[in-house]
């Protein structure tokens, strides 16, 4: 089944067992919606939490889980990554995508190869393509219509426009 990253559980909140987890989704307000929530530990474990209680904290989403009810118990916990499945992910509109079906794209500029999609970066005005090509520096390509002409999943494809000045 596949898995997209929600958020990172980075601390805990108080003696009562809560935890401070920061967000990698682009809505925030959806741990809200969550009744339960999967937590990845480090060592690759996956444990199932009910959600008792969710609220927000300037960029930070604090989270009360079931079963967690001590500093102990939510400080073993620090460094898991909170997870849901591709069912329980949110729609998408058109043009968007869910990053992990567009790692390893093979992207290409007016018919020439660049490389490939390693990784989207969060800057808060736009994501940023990292492509990694078959030497020399990543190229960051900004996800904007001017730049990201198509991607086709399908064949694992993306044409993209070449700004000026984005080739290192």
């Amino acid at each position: 089944m596949d898995y997209f990253d929600i958020g990172k559980i980075v601390n805990t909140v108080g003696v009562k067992g809560e935890i401070r987890v920061f967000p990698t989704t682009d809505d925030m307000k959806r741990f809200s919606k969550l009744a339960q929530i999967t937590v990845v530990c480090p060592e690759g474990k996956q444990r199932v939490f009910p959600v008792q209680k969710v609220r927000y904290h300037r960029n930070l989403v604090m989270l009360t889980l079931e079963g967690v009810s001590s500093m102990e118990a939510a400080a073993q916990l620090k460094g898991s990554t909170i997870v849901v499945s591709r069912a329980d992910a949110l729609p998408l509109s058109d043009g968007e995508f869910y990053v992990p079906d567009l790692l390893g794209l093979a992207v290409r500029a007016d018919g020439r190869d660049l490389g490939v999609l390693t990784d989207v970066l969060y800057t808060g005005a736009n994501d940023v393509y990292v492509v990694k090509p078959p030497e020399g520096k990543d190229i960051l390509l900004p996800a904007i219509k001017q730049c990201i002409l198509n991607v086709d999943l399908e064949s694992r494809t993306m044409d993209v426009h070449l700004l000026e000045g984005l080739l290192p």
